[in-house]
C-alpha cells in the first residue's frame, strides 16, 4: 500500500512540475524590434461589407497618411474565411518600427493633421459612430514576431 501510495505521490509531482525550458531568447530565437498592434473584431452578421466601407475611407486612409509621414511601417486587414466561427472574424493590423514609436508624440501628432486635415478629421468621425451599430471589439494585443535561428 505505501508502494502504491509513493508511486501515485511520485506521478502526481511530475505532471504538477512545470516544463523547463530548453529555449533561450536571443540564443535560439530572436524577438522583433518591430511590433504589430492588432485589432480583434466580431463583426456582426452580413455587416462585413459595410464595415469594410467605413474602414475605406477612415481607418485605410488614415494609415496611408501615417505610412507616408513614415509614423508607421504597414498595416493590413485580415478577414476570416469562417465569419462566424469564434471570437472575431477580422484583425485591423499596424505594424511599427519599434515599442517607442507607440508612445505620444506632439510632433507626429502635428505632422499627421496637417496631412490628414480638418475635413477628413469630421468626416472619420461621422463614419465611426456607425461602427458600434456594425461590430464589437474583441481584443487588442502588442505583439512581436518571433524568428527560430
Amino acid at each position: 500500500m505505501k508502494l502504491k501510495s509513493i508511486l501515485l505521490a511520485a506521478a502526481v509531482a511530475a505532471f504538477a512540475m512545470p516544463a523547463v525550458s530548453q529555449l533561450s531568447v536571443y540564443e535560439d530565437y530572436d524577438i522583433s524590434e518591430e511590433v504589430w498592434l492588432v485589432t480583434t473584431i466580431k463583426v456582426d452578421s452580413n455587416m462585413g461589407d459595410y464595415y469594410l466601407e467605413g474602414l475605406k475611407s477612415t481607418w485605410l486612409e488614415a494609415n496611408k497618411v501615417a505610412k507616408e509621414l513614415g509614423q508607421i511601417s504597414d498595416y493590413k486587414i485580415l478577414g476570416s474565411a469562417f465569419p462566424e466561427s469564434g471570437n472575431f472574424n477580422m484583425m485591423l493590423m499596424i505594424k511599427f518600427d519599434s515599442m517607442a514609436d507607440l508612445g505620444p508624440s506632439r510632433e507626429d501628432y502635428e505632422a499627421f493633421m496637417a496631412a490628414w486635415g480638418a475635413a477628413n478629421e469630421d468626416a472619420n468621425r461621422e463614419t465611426a459612430k456607425t461602427y458600434p451599430e456594425l461590430r464589437k471589439i474583441t481584443g487588442e494585443y502588442v505583439l512581436h514576431e518571433l524568428t527560430f535561428e
